[in-house]
């Protein structure tokens, strides 16, 4: 019997957070098989299908599918293997994962991956050093010498690239902060430019500009916010005075967080707007994350987040056509919408969507996980419960 049907079989059918988390579990197993396996055995570049409206994505999915699923699931990985049938489950994906991290970073590997030609590599090796960040103690401790020297040689080399005066900023400042974990030396120049501009692109109520110009989408959850703190927080670990700094990010964070659990309809549907629509509830890194590292907002219960995320992750990944016949994502927000994509986007850049899965990185004993769901805002409201007032922050 596989572990995937113990886990599901292990499950009371009266508590709603243990059934969501299995739920969970298994919907973020289901999105990773297809590129984990296919890496571990160094065949992802001839399995996977590209789906792109553009001829040279070829150049950069691989990475991308490879560093933003990692990304989202390294929580969760970091709780580390166990006993129980998730604590089996968490083992194979730690070791595949493992591995996968090897083949990727081997210059002699089929299935190496290209850190440093053309602009786009430096956005995903900051995803896979995000991973790295989140996971220390399952994706960067156990691993032998030659597999870390390859991943601190791949991310150095994307150095050659220079980043948009943009988000992008902070691609290279999270790659720089892995480097200081892991290799004893981050450029500091690259870190504090793109704290400093950030500071400057902040335009109020928890928002920042995507560059010097706002732009509504869901940018300050794919990559500004998270990343923001995760820079700030990895120069404070390393005895860098970046306290105030972090948590005036930090409450920015828990602002927009708000805002965005105010997003999701009763229905677990939220605004399509802006770019990147593509990568799903991916939209949500924010909220889960903010929820992750239990900073979330006094009047925000965490059984309200997680019955959101919950219900807005299912009704996507149910929709017909989300996945293509062999398991592999297709480019849509609500099943196969292949327009929806812009020219960037390529099957690879569609497993940012596992970034809306941070909360599994808190154990099924931790309080998200108990008790009955809560309904959240636009729930509450729109049965005509009284959800109190909302306010901006500055």
């Amino acid at each position: 019997m596989s572990a995937t049907i113990v886990l599901a079989q292990s499950t009371s059918n009266n508590d709603a957070g243990q059934k969501e988390r299995t739920y969970l579990v298994k919907s973020l197993t289901r999105i990773a098989d297809p590129v984990l396996t296919a890496l571990s055995k160094n065949q992802l570049k001839l399995q996977m299908p590209v789906e792109a409206s553009t001829n040279d994505r070829r150049n950069y999915t691989y990475l991308e599918a490879f560093g933003r699923l990692l990304a989202g699931m390294a929580p969760w990985l970091e709780i580390g293997p166990d006993q129980t049938p998730e604590g089996i489950l968490r083992k194979k994906y730690i070791e595949l994962a493992r591995t996968c991290l090897h083949n990727a970073t081997d210059p002699n590997s089929p299935d190496f991956m290209n850190f440093n030609k053309g602009g786009q590599p430096v956005v995903d090796a900051a995803f896979l050093a995000q991973a790295l960040l989140r996971a220390p103690r399952q994706l960067w401790d156990p691993l032998d010498a030659t597999t870390k020297a390859n991943i601190i040689a791949a991310l150095k080399s994307s150095r050659v690239i220079t980043p948009g005066y943009s988000n992008w900023l902070l691609f290279s400042a999270t790659i720089e902060a892995a480097l200081l974990k892991f290799d004893n030396y981050g450029d500091r120049m690259r870190m504090d430019y793109a704290i400093k501009q950030h500071q400057l692109w902040y335009k109020g109520d928890g928002l920042y500009g995507d560059g010097p110009n706002f732009h509504w989408d869901y940018y300050n959850s794919f990559v500004i916010q998270p990343m923001l703190l995760e820079v700030l927080q990895t120069l404070q670990d390393a005895d860098k005075n970046q306290k105030n700094t972090f948590e005036t990010a930090l409450k920015h964070a828990r602002r927009y967080a708000a805002i965005q659990e105010r997003l999701i309809s009763p229905e677990g549907t939220y605004p399509p707007i802006g770019r990147s629509l593509a990568y799903r509830f991916g939209a949500f890194q924010l909220l889960s994350k903010i929820a992750l590292i239990k900073a979330l907002p006094d009047n925000i219960k965490p059984q309200q987040v997680r019955a959101a995320l919950y219900t807005m992750i299912k009704r996507q990944l149910e929709a017909p056509g989300t996945f293509d016949d062999k398991g592999w994502l297709q480019i849509g927000l609500y099943g196969h919408q292949p327009n929806i994509g812009e020219g960037y986007i390529s099957t690879g850049s569609l497993y940012l969507c596992s970034e809306a899965f941070l909360i599994l990185g808190l154990p099924s004993s931790d309080e998200l996980w108990q008790n009955a769901d809560e309904d959240w805002t636009a729930k509450k409201v729109w049965k005509g419960l009284d959800p109190g007032t909302d306010h901006a922050i500055d």
